[in-house]
């Protein structure tokens, strides 16, 4: 193996090229006409507001060969589809770069260096500021608390020099955030929100400046200084809590990575174990986990018993018993024993890693209320812009001695930080505290859609009952007492043999059962002597054993069983078109079924039940529940027009399902969320996998999604109300620099911490 990278040791770029190394940031997807395309996760670095985003997205479009690129000032991600036939990652990082950016493949180790940076200039450059603007307020105090005549004019001079020079580390380091993300902008013939806050900056200190060389001059002998160090300081406060907002986030997808093993030990012919990279690892491959060890890949455990610990995906911190023939999934932590296990599926179809794609994908959207309030950014500084030359032109008709600082008021306080983060920062922290309790969104959007449903739509099978149901009876006929010599558990075995080889739920079920009356080895025994085996969807298993008899598995009329058969039992073993045994299942509701869905009838909510199943057995079914609004017997097309007629009478609906059927009905609604165990193909329509299997979580995630966007509407009111109250002030020059500095950093600073609350 060849020794790990560290975070010290730079990667060239040309290593990002290798397939094999793209392989830990990209993905493969089917464009518009079914071309093969990758797309790209990228963490960047440098971005100090949400109008960066732009500036990278464009940077991002230029590159030749680039389809669509998606960017995230609040989790700092980009999402990038490019054509592998015309450009290459390499150059996407050089793109971003070139556009005054920092970025590195979505991996843990360089993502970690790279915040880390970024976390320790943020940090540095809040310390320079803070510090000066302690030291120039001391300075500038004497000129404040002296009456006429105390203060020598000298002495106060002595003071504006000294505040002059301990003004230039803040200005040259401290606020040079705000100096290059103005220019960037400039540059590309556009204007950012760094532009007023730059300009404002840059004024003050020239004509306080100016005052202090030469206090008889056209700026007049009053310094602003203090104003200047301060507003810098808490501006920049605001946007380290913001940059920790949005680290958060990002530690949240590299946990989720990182609980990966390093390397694999599989299990070689002769009975030894080699280590090796998880990118080498193949489905079949038999690997031996140690207690403590994450495993590395979904799959089955094939031989001993252990405890797993699976709270990574399902937030369920109880760790959960797993058996000889239990499905073990990659990322979850073995806590009982040591183990063997067969590899199923490897990298991009294991569940951790959809998960993780999930998030990123979230992570990297720009919700609606973000891309509103970028329309409106550009706007509204032109007018900003045009205000304070406006107030400018004014008073200097009025009071020419006041005419620049009221312009550089009207700039500071009307810097629309406050109202750029009101929306995203919010939602991305909803986001990360629903990721924590099971609920994984695919996008942002979907949280302000869940939070406005009037109805509610379930499917049955697998979302209000458990995807597996449980057998609870065995009925021999007479054909069948002489083939067993009438032994039902010689039965049971014989189908657990046979059911094996299927993994529909019902099978999985005569599985469980044929576990239940002998040894997994025993119950199983049967199923290697078996040939010619097929499975038809809808009907069943079939199969022949060693002396050439075809045996089935399934459904009364398949196997040749009566109408009256199926009424009684739904799965029959038969063997030459004879029907042998019966077996009888209950479905399993899920614990908090009853419960969840009942807070949301009590909360105003419209709740319907969707299932193809007989109108008698979904009624029991929902009597048990307490619901009354039942549609049974329904194929896929009705339950996509029940969803219709919801949205005809004007109500928003969301959809809970699990299986393929449900995949039109997920795609349709206004919010969809699908079962963590479902099927891949309503997985990925469904805008929220829940991935604990909770129903609980999906009244909790109501409930956050409200509470979100009841945040998103605090901090949109107040972004609006303070640019109400202090613009004017600013104007008619109540508002002085200092004051106007304190009161935009303050909005910025209040609108972050309000939406962190939204993890909760």
């Amino acid at each position: 193996m060849p020794p790990a990278r560290t975070a010290t040791t730079p990667v060239p770029l040309s290593v990002l090229d290798d397939p094999i190394e793209q392989g830990r940031f990209t993905r493969w997807v089917s464009g518009a006409q079914g071309e093969r395309l990758a797309e790209s996760s990228l963490q960047l670095g440098g971005l100090h507001c949400a109008a960066c985003s732009g500036l990278i997205e464009r940077a991002l479009k230029g590159v030749d060969g680039v389809r669509s690129a998606r960017v995230s000032a609040a989790a700092e991600r980009a999402t990038v589809c490019w054509d592998p036939a015309r450009t290459r990652p390499a150059a996407l990082i050089e793109a971003v770069r070139a556009a005054g950016y920092d970025a590195v493949p979505d991996a843990a180790v360089p993502a970690r260096e790279l915040r880390r940076k970024a976390h320790r200039q943020a940090l540095w450059r809040l310390f320079v500021a803070a510090f000066c603007a302690m030291q120039v307020m001391m300075m500038a105090t004497p000129s404040y608390v002296a009456g006429p005549g105390e203060l020598a004019p000298d002495l106060r001079q002595l003071l504006n020099w000294g505040s002059w020079l301990l003004t230039l580390p803040v200005l040259l380091f401290a606020a040079g955030p705000f100096f290059r993300g103005a220019w960037l902008v400039l540059r590309q013939g556009r204007i950012g929100m760094d532009l007023p806050v730059a300009l404002g900056i840059g004024i003050t200190f020239v004509a306080s400046t100016a005052a202090t060389f030469d206090p008889k001059g056209a700026f007049g002998h009053e310094v602003y200084f203090d104003s200047l160090t301060m507003f810098v300081s808490f501006l920049l406060g605001a946007r380290y809590l913001e940059l920790q907002a949005r680290q958060a986030a990002a530690v949240a997808l590299e946990s989720a990575m990182a609980c990966l093993p390093e390397v694999a030990w599989r299990l070689l012919a002769d009975g030894s174990t080699e280590a090796v990279s998880l990118h080498r690892l193949r489905p079949g491959d038999r690997l031996r986990v140690a207690v403590g060890q994450a495993f590395a890949a979904d799959g089955v455990l094939e031989q001993g018993s252990t405890l797993a610990d699976e709270s990574l995906l399902t937030g369920e911190s109880a760790p959960v018993a797993k058996t000889a023939g239990d499905a073990l999934v990659a990322g979850s932590v073995n806590r009982g024993s040591p183990v063997l296990m067969r590899i199923d599926r490897v990298g991009a179809d294991t569940r951790l890693e959809a998960i993780v794609s999930m998030m990123r994908s979230a992570m990297s959207q720009r919700p609606a209320a973000a891309r509103l309030a970028d329309r409106w950014a550009a706007p509204f500084l032109w007018a900003v812009l045009l205000l304070a030359a406006g107030a400018a032109a004014v008073w200097s008709v009025i009071d020419p001695s006041r005419a620049l600082w009221v312009a550089v008021a009207v700039l500071i306080v009307t810097c629309p930080c406050a109202l750029s983060l009101a929306a995203p920062a919010a939602l991305v922290a909803g986001a990360r505290g629903l990721a924590r309790r099971g609920v994984l969104l695919q996008r942002l959007d979907a949280l302000e859609a869940l939070a406005g449903v009037e109805h509610f739509f379930f499917d049955k099978t697998g979302t209000l009952t458990e995807d597996r149901p449980q057998w609870t009876a065995l009925t021999l006929t007479a054909a069948g007492r002489e083939s067993f010599g009438g032994s039902a558990s010689a039965a049971l075995r014989a189908a657990a043999g046979l059911a094996a080889w299927s993994t529909h739920p019902l099978s999985a079920a005569v599985v469980e059962a044929g576990k239940q009356v002998a040894p997994l080895a025993s119950a199983l025994a049967w199923a290697p002597s078996l040939s010619d085996i097929e499975e038809r969807p809808g009907q069943g298993l079939q199969a022949r054993d060693a002396q050439g008899r075809n045996w089935r598995l399934g459904s009364a009329a398949w196997v040749g069983g009566s109408a009256g058969d199926a009424l009684q039992a739904p799965v029959w073993l038969a063997c030459e078109g004879q029907p042998l045994a019966g077996l009888q299942f209950e479905e399993r509701l899920r614990p908090d079924a009853a419960q969840a869905l009942q807070a949301l009838q009590a909360a105003g909510v419209r709740v319907t039940i969707l299932t193809g199943d007989t109108a008698e057995r979904a009624q029991a079914l929902a009597a048990r529940i307490g619901i009354a609004d039942v549609v049974a017997g329904a194929t896929p097309e009705a339950k996509l027009q029940a969803l219709i007629d919801a949205q005809a009478a004007g109500r928003r609906v969301a959809m809970v399902g699990d299986g393929i059927n449900d995949a039109p009905v997920l795609a349709r609604a206004d919010v969809s969320l699908a079962m963590g165990q479902g099927a891949l193909v309503s997985r990925s329509q469904a805008d929220a996998v829940i991935t604990s299997n909770r129903l609980g979580d999906v009244v909790r995630a109501r409930g956050s999604a409200r509470y979100t966007v009841r945040i998103i509407r605090q901090n949109l009111a107040w972004a609006a109300a303070y640019n109400a109250v202090s613009i004017p002030l600013a104007v008619i020059g109540w508002l002085p620099p200092w004051a106007a500095g304190l009161g935009m950093a303050g909005s910025s600073l209040l609108v972050v911490l309000n939406a962190l609350r939204a993890a909760r």
